[in-house]
């Protein structure tokens, strides 16, 4: 039920932020003729209302070249507008103590075209996370070195030439196996078929295998094509399955929690030898302290994006045990990737994209 609130209250605050700064452009418009007035205001709402139509329309099959287009105007301006609806707020509060202040719009404006390049560039350098973890049971070598991603989202937002970029990273690191803890994809398949991404996928070097648990995004762009895609690559789909590898390691993968039917943590823990080193891979970080409890050596998980913006930040790491990053439970070493890339408006203020590596030795 929270959920369906959710689904009728967003479209209205973000109607209502579009009608705020809508407001406070008229009188920037008044010196303009009427035909003017009207290009402007019809131009304004049609580029406020890009994203939502692409969202609702993402299985109609446009010229790639117009939706990516519309997808990155449209994510740009939802951003856009929520930082500016900030600035203008301070701005009201500015000119109730400074009346002569009547800048605000362009301030406004200004520190928002700011705030926007600095994130830009801080989305295109992700942080690599470092982390030695020693485990008291046995492996067959003496080491083994996991590249930890989530939230790739490739699609319109995120192409071949950043898919490019992200998998020479993960080859830099010469890992021995790379598990991606869901969202892949991003909001339909169709982009990512089209563009031949498996090719990139498939240029990742990983001796031990290259292992993938669906996010909710699989289920968004339809659970069956991803797998259908995911075929043509390396990538092994684990959806409530386990694999050991050659060094004794587990790997578990859960499916995803908008799957209704996927089994409970504890029946999956049923499948695995104890007293191997167990490392579970579950797209979005719920139960952490169960899976402690039960036993499970490392957890990965994504989802979160730690908000991507702040200060959406502050609200996500209060909704959650983990929001990002490594903490040591009692038992388990938890890792909560922000995400490599993200959904939407290519920017992060106040959060960064990141990718771990997480060297496991005996």
């Amino acid at each position: 039920m929270n959920m369906h609130y959710m689904m009728i209250l967003l479209p209205l605050v973000y109607l209502a932020g579009n009608g705020y700064v809508f407001w406070r452009l008229l009188p920037l418009l008044s010196g303009l003729p009427a035909w003017g007035k009207v290009t402007c205001s019809i131009a304004f709402w049609l580029v406020a209302f890009m994203l939502v139509a692409m969202i609702l329309l993402r299985d109609v099959a446009f010229p790639q070249w117009l939706g990516r287009t519309l997808f990155a105007v449209g994510s740009t301006w939802m951003v856009a507008v929520f930082y500016m609806v900030m600035f203008l707020v301070v701005a009201d509060i500015v000119k109730l103590f400074i009346p002569s202040f009547n800048h605000g719009f362009v301030c406004a404006l200004c520190a928002t075209i700011v705030l926007l390049v600095y994130g830009y560039i801080n989305y295109l350098n992700p942080s690599i996370e470092r982390f030695d973890i020693k485990l008291d049971k046995p492996m067959k070598c003496d080491s083994v070195k996991i590249v930890a991603v989530s939230d790739i989202h490739l699609g319109l937002g995120t192409g071949k030439d950043a898919a490019r970029r992200y998998v020479e990273m993960i080859n830099a690191e010469r890992p021995d196996v790379v598990v991606i803890a869901g969202d892949l994809i991003d909001n339909n398949v169709a982009p990512v078929v089209a563009n031949h991404l498996e090719e990139e996928l498939n240029a990742i070097k990983a001796p031990m295998g290259v292992y993938l648990v669906p996010g909710n995004h699989e289920y968004i762009s339809g659970i069956e094509e991803c797998d259908q895609f995911l075929k043509k690559t390396q990538i092994k789909f684990l959806k409530d399955s386990v694999v050991e590898l050659p060094c004794g390691v587990q790997i578990v993968g859960r499916d995803d929690r908008m799957n209704k039917r996927r089994k409970p943590v504890a029946h999956i823990m049923e499948q695995v030898d104890r007293s191997k080193p167990i490392v579970m891979l579950d797209h979005q970080p719920y139960e952490v302290a169960k899976k402690d409890s039960l036993g499970v050596d490392v957890q990965i998980s994504g989802h979160t994006h730690r908000g991507q913006v702040w200060p959406l930040s502050v609200l996500v790491d209060n909704m959650y045990e983990q929001s990002h990053g490594y903490r040591k439970w009692p038992h388990s070493h938890v890792y909560v990737s922000s995400g490599l890339s993200l959904w939407g408006p290519p920017f992060r203020i106040g959060t960064n994209s990141d990718m771990a590596v997480i060297t496991l030795r005996r």
